[in-house]
């Protein structure tokens, strides 16, 4: 369900409107009588993840050689610094 209200009611009450949005209301934005936009709450777009869902993620991964990993690193990658924007001729 949503609500439907001016884009005169958006601009004069829009504090009121965005803690309503905060809360979970969805408003449909009109301008003239046509509907122009949807006001929604954002759904969680926050980067975090806990360390017990990465633990749980991890859990079927095979075991990491570190020693290997790190020559295999090393056989691929030469230490040299490159510029990537250097011109080269």
């Amino acid at each position: 369900m949503h609500n439907t209200i001016t884009q005169r009611e958006l601009r004069n009450e829009s504090g009121r409107i965005l803690r309503a949005a905060e809360r979970g209301e969805v408003f449909i934005v009109t301008r003239n009588g046509t509907p122009v936009a949807r006001l929604s709450p954002i759904e969680s777009e926050t980067p975090f993840v806990s360390a017990e869902v990465m633990r749980g993620g991890a859990a079927g991964l095979p075991k990491v050689d570190f020693r290997r990993f790190r020559r295999d690193v090393e056989e691929a990658v030469d230490g040299e610094f490159r510029d990537p924007y250097e011109l080269h001729g």
